[in-house]
């Protein structure tokens, strides 16, 4: 809390991807509502990147990840990321099917949670070079709890990733 009361700003990382549809306008609009939800007051974005799915089929993903700050709570927060998703068509028939959108809570600030709707920092991250890589252009010094994610993307080169967009 600030010393009126407002709950202070907190840095989060939102990873997005998509594979159905026009995923890199869908993944543009997703950014500009977030922009605009109440409790965000900054939203930047990575470049986007093409990268096939892992762990699932389907076509190539565009894969972005944003760093927001905002007042609200992770759970409030996570809430505003699934509506967002559900505005989009998404939906969820099996684990890892092919999406219109998908929004992860990767990290807020350096908050640790293991709760049955939310764990963070989100718990693969870390194995993904399409998360690795775009967090890296936002906080090219993040550390994990893993190590250092300049490492960490080292450590999983054998994942193709393609930058596609600034």
């Amino acid at each position: 809390m600030t010393d009126d009361g407002a709950p202070a700003a907190v840095t989060a990382y939102i990873g997005l991807g998509a594979n159905l549809g026009d995923a890199g306008a869908t993944l543009r609009q997703a950014l500009r509502e977030l922009a605009a939800s109440k409790g965000i007051t900054a939203c930047e974005a990575s470049p986007f990147y093409r990268s096939a799915p892992v762990d699932a089929g389907g076509p190539d993903f565009v894969n972005a990840v944003a760093r927001l700050r905002t007042t609200l709570a992770p759970l409030a927060l996570l809430d505003l990321l699934q509506a967002l998703e559900r505005r989009h068509g998404r939906e969820r028939p099996y684990r890892n099917a092919p999406r219109t959108l998908d929004l992860d809570l990767l990290l807020y600030g350096d908050v640790t949670m293991d709760e049955p709707r939310l764990t963070l920092p989100h718990p693969r991250m870390h194995e993904r070079a399409f998360v690795l890589r775009p967090l890296l252009d936002l906080a090219p010094a993040l550390t994990l709890p893993q190590g250092r994610a300049t490492d960490l993307l080292a450590a999983i080169d054998d994942q193709p990733i393609q930058r596609i967009a600034p």
